[in-house]
Formats: structure tokens, C-alpha cells, sequence
């Protein structure tokens, strides 16, 4: 007990605390996107304090446990992980939302797996990377690091949820430049898959398509989403420097934003709360991203230093993608801004991520007795 107190002195407090000042903002927010002249304490809203009180615990869970011991089970989570994924094919337990198939009906609750994989995910594939790095410097290893990531992405891909295959894309990427491979390899890998793009494109489902036909003809507003995405720049611009008010966003009350309390979230923030309320959250955003990337520069291994750097990857992916697409400079992907979209499955994995990345933290230096 005194060496767990011993490691708690090294806890980064500032990124303890940074989610539940961003939770806050997300439930008053969420509030607001139900608002009809009273106030209610509504169900989404109790869904969100539930997810924060779950993805606290998972943080201590975390807090305890090595993530050194985490990487001997590697390929126990690396298969649980995949049955999950696989779970929502079972009939009677799979079921579909906004187009895809990959939510687990838990009776009260759904669960998305491709969701709360993405922790288990950043934790192998930091142990894989970590134990691989010599046989990343040549072309057979590269393409074995991309292998050993890609059931994770197919089966995200294939359940329709190309936002979250995204996600997993940029953190493999992201690990295994920083895992040390050769800058000229991966270079030469990258031109590849950027030349293998219009094939990819090719093999979409045709919603996928229209998504990305609409963010390159965006003056086109009979395509799917680019109407609102219309709005959503109308709510961002007329928010001003201080916004309309809590509560009193008029795209937001007239329902001409989409999916307003998760995917379009920023852009009630700003209309209510304004340029103010806007750049208060990219603040907390940079600060979180600020403490995860000291952690990782100060991990005493690389293992320690992947899991921080793939934390670092998914989070700074989905805020940017995600308010990008409020404004009209990213595709509409559905990918949830983090710690503010309403979603149980997306804040339980935010936080675990962050609890991996904490007890990185407090093992990064040496205990003395």
C-alpha cells in the first residue's frame, strides 16, 4: 500500500481532472439540445453522469494494475477484443443505428464494441510494436504491423462504421512511425496507400460515398449532410464572440441541426456560449493533449511510450475531425467529440484511455524506499 501511495505522488492530477471539467460542459450541453422552455433533467443527461462514474472506476482499475502486467495478456485481450467486435453478428444481441451494424443490445443499454476496443487495441498493439522494433526496419515487418491491426479495422469497416475505422487507421499509424521504423520505408508504404485511395473509394457502400461526394462538392445541398453541415456553419457563425445564450441557440431549438447532442455538439456550444465558449474548449483540449504527450516523452519504456503516443493519436483525431466537420473542412464521419458527445460506450473508453495513460504516468519514474 505505501509503494501505491509512493506512485500516486507522480499523478498527473491536471489530466485526472481535465475530463471532468470537459463531462461538465457535456452534460450542461446536452441539457440544452433538450431544452423546451424548462429545464429537465433528462435521461441522456443521467446516461452521461452514469458513463463518467463507470469510466472513473475504470481509471482506478487502471491506476492499480502495471500496464506492464496488462502486456503478458496481450493476446488474451487481443482475441477478447475481437470476439467483441465480432459479437454484434449474433443474432438477437447485434443491432443496427444511423446505418450500422455495430451496437450489442444490452436490454437498458447498447454497447458499441468498436468503441471500447479502441483501449484494448492502443494496449496491444503498443505491446506488439514494442517487442517488433528491429523487424520494423524492414518492408516484411512493416506489412506485419499493419497485419496484426487490421482485423480490428476490417471488422470496423464491415459493420458500416467508417468514422471508427478512421480512428484505428491514425493511431496504427501514428504507433508505428513512432515505434522507429525507417523514414524512407514508410515514406514509400504511405505513397502506396495514399495511391490506393481511389480503390478504396471504389469499395465503400454508396452512403459512404455520397459522404465523401458531399465534402468535395459542398455547395451541392441536395447530397446527404452537406444541408447540415449548411447549418451547423449558420449556428458557429451566428454565435458571435459571446453567443445567443444557454439555452437559447435558435438552430439548435428549431431542430436544424442533425444528431445535435453528439455529432454537432460544438456547434450549439458555440452558438450558445460563442467564440468565448468555443475556444475555452479547444483550451481544455490542447491541455489534455499538452499532458499526454509529456507522459509520453517521459515513459520509462516503449511500451509505456506507445500507449501514451496511440492515446495521444485517437484523441487529437477525433477532436479535430470531428469539430472540422461541424464546420464544413472535414467529412461527416459521426466521430464523437470527446468527453462532450453524449455516448455511454465513447466516455467509459475516453476514460480508460486516460487511466492507461495515467498509470504510464505514475510508473515513469523510480519508487526508492
Amino acid at each position: 500500500m505505501s509503494y501505491f501511495r509512493e506512485l500516486l505522488k507522480n499523478l498527473d492530477v491536471l489530466l485526472l481532472l481535465l475530463p471532468f471539467l470537459l463531462g461538465v460542459i457535456s452534460v450542461v450541453m446536452i441539457g440544452s439540445t433538450a431544452y423546451d422552455g424548462n429545464f429537465s433533467f433528462t435521461g441522456d443527461m443521467k446516461v452521461q453522469i452514469v458513463a463518467f462514474g463507470l469510466g472513473l472506476g475504470a481509471v482506478v482499475v487502471f491506476l492499480l494494475i502495471d500496464y506492464q502486467i496488462l502486456e503478458r495478456i496481450d493476446k488474451i485481450l487481443y482475441a477478447a477484443a475481437i470476439l467483441l467486435l465480432l459479437a454484434v453478428y449474433i443474432p438477437g444481441l447485434g443491432s443496427s443505428q444511423y446505418g450500422t451494424l455495430g451496437w450489442i443490445d444490452l436490454g437498458p443499454v447498447n454497447l458499441q464494441p468498436s468503441e471500447v476496443v479502441k483501449a484494448a487495441f492502443i494496449l496491444v498493439y503498443a505491446s506488439y510494436l514494442s517487442r517488433r522494433e528491429e523487424d520494423l526496419q524492414s518492408l516484411r515487418g512493416l506489412l506485419l504491423a499493419g497485419c496484426y491491426a487490421l482485423p480490428f479495422i476490417g471488422l470496423v469497416v464491415l459493420q458500416g462504421d467508417l468514422g471508427n475505422a478512421l480512428v484505428y487507421c491514425v493511431v496504427t499509424i501514428v504507433m508505428i512511425y513512432y515505434a522507429g521504423v525507417k523514414t524512407r520505408l514508410y515514406a514509400k508504404v504511405a505513397l502506396v496507400g495514399v495511391l490506393c485511395i481511389p480503390l478504396m473509394y471504389y469499395l465503400m457502400d454508396d452512403y459512404q460515398k455520397e459522404r465523401i461526394d458531399a465534402f468535395l462538392h459542398p455547395e451541392d445541398l441536395s447530397l446527404e449532410g452537406n444541408y447540415q453541415v449548411w447549418n451547423s456553419k449558420v449556428a458557429i457563425g451566428s454565435g458571435g464572440v459571446t453567443g445567443k445564450g444557454l439555452f437559447e441557440g435558435t438552430q439548435k431549438e428549431l431542430d436544424f441541426l442533425p444528431v445535435q447532442e453528439s455529432d454537432f455538439i460544438f456547434s450549439v456550444i458555440v452558438e450558445e456560449l460563442g467564440l468565448i465558449g468555443g475556444l475555452t474548449v479547444l483550451l481544455l483540449y490542447v491541455l489534455l493533449l499538452w499532458r499526454i504527450a509529456k507522459i509520453a516523452g517521459n515513459a520509462k519504456d516503449m511500451p509505456g511510450a506507445l500507449i501514451a503516443v496511440g492515446a495521444l493519436a485517437m484523441f487529437f483525431f477525433q477532436i479535430f475531425e470531428n469539430i472540422g466537420m461541424t464546420m464544413g473542412v472535414m467529412p461527416v464521419t459521426g466521430i464523437t467529440l470527446p468527453f462532450i458527445s453524449y455516448g455511454g460506450s465513447s466516455v467509459v473508453t475516453n476514460m480508460a484511455v486516460v487511466g492507461l495513460v495515467l498509470t504510464v504516468g505514475i510508473r515513469s519514474k523510480v519508487i526508492n524506499f
